[in-house]
């Protein structure tokens, strides 16, 4: 019976006949129906014998398993019984990866609250959106990340309460507020099939999605990739720049290393690829999670630097190039570990172990999973042919009260929107993505988001925005403009819109590349024809 009161996200969910199916063949998928992640990631390191073991390590401080639980344990006191949060309340959490995000979200999801992590980058408006989507009580934010939560807040008078981290024992922060209470508190007794976070993800539209994830989703989850392919062991040290507020970083820089008994590594600030190659020589990380255009500029560094003791190198978040792989293959060593996963599924299903590889391929399905590549009315077609990945297994997508969950669900499996061919022996190939999305070094794009930040620029009368191939980035954000009469189509224009775009969203998404039209390409009916611009960019990618 589920322990959370506030319904919100329940009541929100998709009609049951639009549900993926969820299954669980495996025997360690077998969860029992009462659940809490965290007392299962946490509470019950001490009978493994993790206790005493690092958990949690930055520059300035190393927590074991018993310090996380301690400090975690004080924070659910804060967030009940000085923020008045009952369960299933949605708790916002805004920063960058750190010792005290970390923190704060284990705590949140073992008080049986709901986490909505967000992307440090994003500005006033777009967190506006996700305040309106997810109804949030509290938001728990960075201290140096304030101002833009600040300015969002002002429409939205359901978030009542902000407090700030990583505040350096400012009053009213949340360590102040923590070390004036009691650990030792016993996790909410949430169901298995209780809401543990809400991950957003920007889809084509440019409107948030929010895919909603139990506690039994994300402990299966760990049941499946981490078991079967990565493999982690307690000795392991895990490092990497994906954000916790995406479930690639979740699942690799927090969830999963806890489920193994492995520790993290959060450096100070975010990572650049030199000081990424750095951090792993310095710390004996033995793991570590980026996006193959990080990769392929880590490669020189790795080079000159060496790797240390890292033993595995996943790559997620966007295609892998055989070149990248190559070349960082050539400068440390390693041959990667590829995947591919998808928020709505919370993270990995294809995959393959560094010695499984076989190049130009993400990998086989992950056990657990099945997946097949399907014709446009669900067919499977025949090996070698171009298709649409569809996906089933112990996860699945549900998003929060969304039209577009028919598009993802159907006949009970996943569509993430990729096309695929898979060989012979089960392999599958990334070919392309189907849908608008921008997949940019690692990031999701909505090209409409953009144009509407472009849009909002006097100069700009209309606009469209795709990807772009590139080289080192996968894809750039390229941008058609019409201008509107007196501006003059010139550099000095193009770095005054793209500082625009930078100030209005989050600067990942800014067009690296804005050509001047006389005008965009349209159906009769005035409907954009993305599929002209799409030619037109990959065209001039081709010059």
């Amino acid at each position: 019976m589920s322990a959370q009161t506030d319904r919100f996200v329940h009541d929100r969910l998709p009609p049951r006949a639009q549900w993926p199916e969820l299954r669980y063949d495996l025997p360690q998928l077998q969860l029992p129906d009462r659940l809490n992640l965290v007392e299962e990631l946490l509470d019950k390191a001490a009978a493994k014998g993790w206790a005493e073991r690092p958990l949690l390590r930055s520059p300035r401080i190393t927590l074991s398993y018993a310090d996380v639980r301690e400090r975690v344990d004080r924070i659910c006191r804060v967030l009940v019984e000085d923020l008045g949060l009952a369960p299933g309340n949605r708790v916002l959490l805004r920063g960058g990866n750190s010792v005290g995000l970390a923190l704060a979200w284990l705590a949140v999801v073992k008080a049986g609250l709901v986490a909505v992590a967000t992307m440090p980058l994003l500005r006033a408006r777009e967190l506006g959106d996700i305040l309106e989507r997810a109804q949030p009580a509290v938001a728990l934010c960075d201290a140096t990340l304030l101002e833009e939560l600040e300015l969002a807040r002002g429409g939205h008078p359901g978030l009542r309460a902000v407090v700030a981290f990583n505040a350096m024992n400012q009053p009213g922060s949340l360590a102040v507020l923590a070390a004036q209470k009691e650990g030792d508190v016993p996790p909410c007794p949430t169901a298995a099939d209780d809401i543990a976070l809400l991950a957003f993800t920007s889809g084509t539209t440019g409107k948030p999605k929010a895919a909603v994830h139990t506690h039994r989703d994300v402990l299966a989850a760990c049941e499946a990739w981490p078991r079967h392919v990565l493999r982690a062991t307690p000795d392991d040290i895990v490092v990497g720049s994906p954000p916790l507020a995406f479930t690639f970083g979740l699942g690799g820089l927090l969830v999963f290393p806890m489920w193994a008994g492995a520790s993290v590594y959060f450096g100070e600030g975010p990572y650049t690829p030199e000081s990424l190659v750095r951090t792993i020589a310095q710390t004996g990380a033995t793991i570590c999670y980026t996006a193959p255009t990080f990769y392929r500029q880590m490669a020189p560094h790795a080079r000159e630097l060496g790797v240390g003791r890292l033993r595995l190198c996943v790559s997620a978040g966007e295609g892998l190039p055989d070149a990248t792989r190559q070349l960082w293959k050539q400068a440390s060593g390693l041959e990667m570990l590829d995947g591919i996963g998808a928020t709505e599924m919370f993270h990995i299903f294809i995959s393959s172990a560094p010695h499984e590889v076989r190049r130009g391929a993400i990998g086989k399905v992950v056990p657990g999973y099945q997946a097949r590549v399907v014709d446009d009315d669900g067919r499977e077609v025949p090996r070698g042919t171009v298709g649409k990945l569809a996906v089933i297994g112990p996860t699945g997508c549900r998003y929060l009260d969304d039209a577009r969950q028919t598009g993802y669900v159907k006949d009970g499996w996943n569509h993430p929107g990729d096309a695929f061919v898979q060989d012979a022996d089960g392999y599958f190939f990334y070919q392309a993505r189907t849908d608008d999305m921008i997949i940019t070094a690692g990031y999701n794009v909505g090209g409409p988001e953009v144009e509407d930040a472009l849009l909002r620029h006097p100069a700009v009368a209309e606009c469209g925005v795709v990807g772009k191939p590139d080289e080192e980035r996968g894809m750039i954000v390229k941008a058609f403009c019409v201008l509107k009469p007196g501006h003059a189509p010139d550099a000095a224009l193009v770095r005054t819109l793209q500082e625009h775009v930078k100030a209005s969203i989050a600067p990942y998404k800014y067009p690296r590349e804005i050509e001047f039209v006389a005008a965009l390409p349209r159906t009769e009916t005035g409907k954009l024809q993305r599929f002209r611009l799409r030619q037109m960019a990959q065209a001039a990618a081709a010059a």
